[in-house]
């Protein structure tokens, strides 16, 4: 008993002695927390550097929207998979989305996550005891993703709430939808920030941060889509000076030997690895046509990569009048597009016998030729492991961008000189025709092929007018060779140039309305 006794007193004595302030520690001294990371210029490089994170989770899914809703590309039809990830998939390219599309909400989603942690280094670098010339180009960086976020979200969704700080309490997340001009508004002031504190690239390859060039294309994108070209062209004009040209060959954008070059203007950073730090890309094998093995087409040299990518693959599949939009002779269609042929089993899956180029393919006998985006398949060694980066603006872009604001002022013969660089690369003539209508027609054709399975398709469509009419063409033809599309798919109208806001958004924030036809 007296032993107990005398334990007893010892546990109560440590408790007394131990219960000051520093028993339990709520923020211990070998951990950050909010309070205390946001101190140092190297905290600050590490926060800005986690607000790009999110734009590798947004690529996993903005090609549906970007490209598959497009005339560019469609998917393989899954008979014997019904379920609702691949039925989510399809309603996108159908024009048959609604507002608990898992894809379309994604996009929603990961813009704002980037949006959210570029808030967080803007607000706090305000009260930053860190060198004036870091501040500034922290801030240009992390204004630069804020506004390459908002530009994708106005376009893809219309009207949207505009946060500009930091969230802290519960209450402040609860915002309506800005009006579209506010988003602009924000979007120029960032951008238009973001170009004055970043400088221009100081070599070539870059380290894949966003530099002036950058700022200065995203600013002008965004004039083009608000139709002031003279102000676009004024800033497209910038980049030579910047050190920004093409690359010897089309091929060369895409290399993995080559990323970050004179013609990349902003590229989202991938590293192909197992180690920790390594941040892979996959884009392949979601692009490859579904098969048990892979290794035909994944195989390089002595390397062998093979795997079964039936849970993951058949999207974004270039169409056959994507193929037939090439001129003949034009360098960039092996480039870009690919032909798995084979035979398909009787699960539905393509067992693959040849990688073929798809100039002037034609398939052997009893064997079908499947397309798949090409520009995204480089060596690797592991499956669903690889190295390429995703292009977001080319030099290329800038260039024909700057024909298309040219010939929009009525300056079409100062437009060819562009124009025709680009064309030459790919072994074209030259274009001669200076007829603004005409012009007009064959600049946003040579958009479409250089710029290709990039995400720009859908939103150049819904820029210059053209969607409703292009896409209920496509879909008319589409429905013809498939019969798998139903009655209701590929009605679009002015409405469905809209994404629907996501209903679970709108069931935690009821002030938020639906954009019409959903």
């Amino acid at each position: 008993m007296k032993k107990k006794y005398l334990a007893m007193l010892c546990l109560l004595g440590f408790v007394a002695t131990s219960c000051d302030d520093s028993f339990i520690e709520l923020t211990p001294k070998d951990q950050f927390s909010a309070g205390t990371f946001f101190q140092t210029e190297s905290q600050f490089r590490q926060a800005v550097t986690a607000a790009y994170v999110p734009l590798r989770d947004l690529l996993i899914n903005d090609f549906y929207v970007s490209e598959m809703r497009s005339d560019n590309t469609h998917y393989q039809f899954a008979a014997n998979d019904r379920g609702t990830a691949i039925v989510h998939r399809e309603n996108i390219g159908d024009f048959t989305d609604q507002s608990t599309n898992s894809y379309t909400n994604a996009v929603y989603f990961h813009c704002y996550s980037g949006i959210s942690k570029a808030n967080i280094v803007i607000e706090r670098l305000a009260a930053a005891d860190i060198p004036d010339a870091a501040k500034a180009e922290i801030d240009g960086q992390a204004k630069f993703l804020r506004a390459f976020n908002y530009f994708l979200l106005v376009r893809y969704y219309g009207e949207v709430p505009l946060y500009l700080k930091e969230i802290v309490k519960v209450e402040d997340t609860f915002v309506d939808r800005s009006p579209v001009e506010s988003v602009y508004n924000q979007i120029i002031a960032d951008a238009t920030d973001a170009m004055t504190k970043l400088a221009a690239p100081a070599r070539f390859p870059q380290n894949g941060q966003v530099t002036k060039g950058a700022a200065t294309m995203l600013l002008a994108e965004v004039y083009m889509t608000q139709k002031k070209y003279a102000q676009a062209e004024q800033l497209l004009n910038t980049l030579p000076a910047m050190g920004y040209g093409l690359n010897a060959a089309y091929a060369d954008a895409f290399s993995v030997t080559n990323k970050n070059s004179k013609e990349s203007i902003f590229e989202v950073q991938y590293l192909e690895g197992t180690a920790a730090g390594s941040q892979p890309s996959n884009f392949i094998y979601y692009f490859l046509p579904r098969t048990t093995n892979s290794r035909i087409i994944t195989t390089f040299g002595s390397t062998v990569v093979a795997t079964n990518n039936t849970g993951t693959g058949g999207w974004n599949t270039p169409t056959e009048d994507m193929i037939k939009a090439y001129e003949t002779g034009d360098k960039r269609l092996d480039v870009s597009i690919g032909i798995a042929e084979g035979t398909y089993n009787a699960s539905g899956y393509l067992t693959i016998s040849a990688s073929k180029s798809a100039v002037g393919y034609v398939p052997e006998a009893g064997k079908t030729g499947v397309p798949f985006i090409k520009k995204y398949l480089g060596p690797h060694s592991n499956p669903n492991n690889t190295n390429n980066n995703w292009p977001i603006y080319r030099y290329s872009d800038a260039l024909l961008l700057l024909a298309e604001s040219l010939n929009e002022q009525g300056k079409s013969a100062q437009a060819l000189a562009p124009l025709n660089e680009v064309r030459t690369r790919a072994g074209l003539a030259n274009v001669t025709q200076t007829a603004q209508a005409a012009l007009r027609e064959t600049i946003a054709h040579e958009r479409r092929i250089e710029l290709a399975f990039e995400n720009h398709r859908w939103l150049d469509l819904v820029r210059t007018g053209k969607a409703i009419e292009v896409m209920n063409a496509h879909g008319a033809e589409l429905k013809k060779q498939y019969s798998y599309l139903s009655s209701d798919s590929y009605q679009v109208t002015a409405e469905k140039l809209l994404l629907p806001i996501p209903q679970s958004e709108r069931e935690l924030n009821p002030g938020l309305t639906q954009n019409a036809g959903y």
